[in-house]
């Protein structure tokens, strides 16, 4: 049997492969492993604005409830900020309910310790050797079943105070274009920006429950980019579905992705003395233009695994403070536990401001090499397969000799959806795009 957790909690199309009956179980099994003698669990659940969501939000607290846990439902409301009120509440999990750049058929579930950062693998697979196994624990009755929590509290305006207060620079008064991908940032990122002082225009904030990460959002910025030149802004932010993640628009209306964000935090974290070692975490996707960028200016890299999970971990065995993917998940470790956008988002306002040049201009101070990523479709038992097959690795030794060192490629297995993601740099971009096709079509064919 293939593992139930992904590099990013369970997730698949709600109501077939991630199912209430799922949901419930995964509740359950996690309030059992959590319940310490005498004591009820404490479950905070956030969800982002899909149609399944309050389906599977409703069966996993009917899980946590079987087993004696309680839960405090915090709506709609980003990845970042449960990592962050799960602390606040002193609960003993965490609990997001979205599928993050995904469609809306798709939905997820992925948990958080009581100390924000998220599971640990031996404690999900613990998890699921309780929801796949033979059942050997009764569930609770009477008195002891658990039950929903009501508070007061405003989630989200907690969540925005945490998000200003991270904020060093002067912001008021310029116009920034969020593109909030009809998901979990649609409330929390307007309050956030206009509390300091910033004049706002939105996309992508108005969810209907079929519409998130729908030609909008970090996957699909084209509308913000026209938007931004349009309106004349100083920058754009487009957050995907759970705003976990950013990716930033300059004045001309050019992409600022994830290696050129955290290079340009980066630098102002270094020289404000606040880039613990100087050291810079990314993963075997970071541009080769990335490390040469971060070295230029005194700075040392690490790299890790494609997935914020393992770029926090990474950074928490180093001491690395900043770290992050080209893809936009970005980890400033003195503000937060796992990736968070909107934060992101703010930090390399602040950097740019601070350095008193235009979006563009710091922007093109970091010069990436051209790369090229094509998705080859698979069946998820074949996602490995490609490593082994002679005939595909013919094909890569052979794409290897025409870039003659002056480039690379890296092909692996996506963790969270089926596919085999085929990545080439080299100085010829329509060249390496040409190699990049041909090989994800291969693999596809193959193992589609």
């Amino acid at each position: 049997m293939s593992r139930l957790f992904g590099t990013d909690g369970v997730r698949g199309i709600a109501n077939k492969e991630l199912t209430p009956i799922l949901a419930f179980e995964l509740g359950r099994a996690a309030a059992r492993l959590l319940k310490k003698s005498g004591t009820r669990p404490l479950f905070l659940i956030g969800k982002d604005t899909r149609i399944s969501g309050d389906m599977l939000e409703s069966a996993l607290s009917a899980g946590v409830f079987s087993a004696g846990g309680e839960v405090l439902c915090l709506g709609v409301i980003p990845t970042p900020a449960v990592a962050c009120l799960v602390k606040e509440f002193g609960a003993d999990a965490g609990v997001v309910i979205s599928a993050s750049h995904n469609t809306y058929e798709y939905n997820g579930i992925k948990f958080f310790r009581s100390d924000g950062f998220k599971l640990d693998d031996d404690i999900e697979d613990a998890i699921e050797e309780m929801v796949t196994g033979e059942e050997d624990e009764k569930d609770v009755t009477g008195a002891d079943v658990g039950k929903y929590l009501r508070t007061g509290s405003d989630f989200g305006k907690i969540y925005v105070d945490h998000l200003i207060n991270s904020v060093s620079a002067d912001i008021s008064g310029k116009r920034i274009v969020l593109d909030c991908a009809n998901g979990a940032a649609y409330r929390v990122a307007k309050e956030a920006y206009e509390a300091l002082g910033a004049r706002v225009s939105l996309i992508g904030d108005e969810p209907d429950g079929t519409n998130i990460n729908e030609k909008c959002g970090s996957t699909h910025p084209e509308g913000l980019q026209k938007k931004v030149v349009d309106e004349g802004a100083f920058m754009g932010m487009a957050f995907d579905g759970d705003a976990d993640r950013l990716i930033a628009v300059d004045e001309k209306g050019r992409l600022i992705d994830g290696d050129k964000t955290i290079c340009i935090c980066a630098e102002m974290l270094h020289k404000k003395g606040k880039l613990a070692g100087d050291l810079v975490t990314g993963t075997v996707m970071s541009n080769l233009g990335f490390h040469k960028y971060l070295e230029s200016i005194g700075c040392r890299t690490q790299v890790t695994n494609v997935g914020d999970r393992y770029v926090l971990e990474k950074m928490r065995e180093t001491g690395s403070s900043l770290g992050g993917e080209q893809s936009g998940h970005i980890i400033f470790s003195e503000y937060s536990t796992t990736g968070d956008g909107i934060l992101s988002s703010l930090q390399v306002l602040s950097a740019i401001i601070e350095k008193g040049m235009l979006p563009s201009e710091v922007s093109d101070g970091v010069e990436l090499f051209p790369q090229v990523l094509k998705n080859a479709a698979v069946k998820n038992e074949n996602k490995a397969a490609f490593k082994e097959d002679d005939e595909i690795k013919k094909a890569i030794d052979k794409a290897e000799e025409k870039l003659k060192g002056n480039g690379r490629i890296l092909i692996r297995p996506s963790g969270t959806e089926p596919c085999v993601r085929v990545m080439i740099e080299g100085p010829d971009p329509v060249e390496i795009d040409r190699m990049a096709v041909e090989l994800a079509d291969k693999i596809g064919k193959k193992f589609g």
